[in-house]
């Protein structure tokens, strides 16, 4: 495949997600601008309309991605086979994120979306994304609106980052950019890398393993958490591991579980291996 079909072909790795969008309208106007851009997978996140006429008739001669859209439950759904993933954010958060303008949005875009899948999430029309969801995204995009009216429109501020992200890729396009690494690697600031980037989903059981070791070890108290697994989520996020080093970090805490099992019911390292055979074997004879 040239260089210029591979820029072209991650097109179809970029999705638009939509979460808890209140107003139908909103949907077919963002459908609209997704095909103006050349833009065609949309995942909505519990929309509180849809399908709906609304929707179909703003969405004008983008019906199509309508009928194609993916609805999941939530935001966590939506991402979790996804490399990369971009919220835009208008509000200043309690803990700084990686943050991004449209344009830096674009390059790192057109860098990874070759390679992963890639998902620009966007968040309620009066609220937008609360920090729970802001912190399954690895950077923020903030658009710098005018400060005397900053609001944006949900399909206003869709076309903006999807503009720049087309506007990029059809740069790269047109000069037959030298691809920076084979199919198969990652990207990791510019650098070939060997192994794809973690998904979503293995971040979130990396997450919720990492959580309950340290609640195990005392360390954390999950009823005075004092924002501990969001600092942890920034750290890794900012990191952003690859699949082997999730693997590498799930089996590390793996074996802090096993020294604690046997410190707490006083077996040997023999003992343990022997009862955990003996359960495989169980496990197996009942397969």
């Amino acid at each position: 495949m040239s260089e210029q079909s591979n820029s072209l072909s991650a097109f179809n790795n970029i999705r638009i997600v939509l979460v808890n969008t209140s107003h139908p309208g909103n949907i077919g106007a963002t459908a609209r601008a997704m095909k103006n851009m050349g833009l065609s997978k949309l995942t909505l996140v519990d929309p509180e309309q849809f399908p709906s006429p609304v929707a179909t008739g703003r969405a004008v001669a983008a019906v199509d991605i309508l009928e194609r859209a993916e609805v999941v439950p939530t935001l966590e759904d939506a991402v979790r086979d996804c490399g990369l993933v971009i919220g835009a954010s208008a509000r200043v958060r309690r803990i700084p994120w990686p943050l991004l303008t449209p344009m830096e949005t674009a390059v790192k875009v057109a860098d990874e979306s070759r390679l992963n899948e890639v998902a620009l999430v966007f968040g309620r029309e009066d609220s937008g994304l609360t920090n729970e969801e802001l912190q399954l995204c690895h950077f923020h995009v903030h658009i710098a609106a005018d400060e005397q009216y900053s609001s944006l429109n949900l399909a206003a501020a869709v076309m903006v980052i999807s503009y720049e992200v087309r506007m990029e890729l059809l740069r790269r396009a047109a000069q037959a950019v030298p691809a920076r690494v084979a199919d198969e690697q990652a990207i990791v600031d510019g650098v070939d890398w060997d192994v794809p980037k973690a998904t979503g989903q293995q971040l979130e059981n990396f997450y919720s393993h990492l959580e309950q070791v340290m609640v195990d070890l005392n360390f954390h108290d999950p009823e005075n958490p004092r924002l501990l697994m969001m600092r942890m989520r920034r750290l890794f996020g900012r990191i952003r591991p690859d699949q082997m080093e999730i693997s590498i970090l799930r089996g590390l805490l793996s074996h802090v579980d096993m020294l604690k099992e046997r410190a707490d019911r006083g077996i040997s390292v023999e003992q343990q291996r022997q009862e955990k055979r003996a359960a495989k074997k169980d496990t197996d004879d009942s397969v």
